[in-house]
């Protein structure tokens, strides 16, 4: 083989692998990136931890002219996050209801119902709030969608 036939043959080699890359780069850059945080405990800070990731995450991704999608799914005794009657962090789902419509709430039908059993009514969801199935099976599905899934 000549010098120019092994530059040719790298050159080609470098392009074959260079090239899905750029496009699976910018292919990559055009979606949304997506987070779902899970809240499973009752714990006040906790609560308060998962608003923080969530904030800090859109407010990054919001500096860089890029989009994000953010699901916190809440479950087991993290759904008193979204209760309305007993939510320790009131003021600060009602901020992220006006000033983050990318963040949005799911709340657990299963950990709803339990609670309805439990107490005899079933308890308020914050405006904010979306009630899906199983919290837990909301998060496989979303994992098996490409979800990036974080418990904070």
């Amino acid at each position: 083989m000549t010098l120019d036939r092994r530059a040719f043959a790298t050159a080609l080699f470098a392009a074959s692998v260079a090239l899905p890359l750029a496009v699976t780069t910018a292919w990559a850059s055009d979606k949304p990136h997506r987070l779902a945080l899970q809240i499973s405990d009752g714990d006040e800070h906790k609560m308060n931890a998962v608003l923080n990731v969530a904030a800090n995450v859109s407010r990054y991704y919001s500096d860089k002219g890029e989009e994000v999608e953010i699901r916190i799914v809440a479950f087991n005794a993290g759904l008193n996050m979204l209760l309305a009657d007993r939510t320790p962090v009131a003021t600060r789902l009602k901020s992220f209801k006006q000033g983050m419509p990318n963040v949005t709430f799911d709340a657990c039908e299963n950990t709803l119902d339990s609670l309805t059993r439990k107490e005899g009514k079933e308890p308020p969801l914050v405006e904010n709030a979306t009630r899906v199935p199983a919290g837990v099976v909301t998060l496989m599905e979303l994992s098996e969608q490409g979800w990036t899934i974080v418990r904070p």
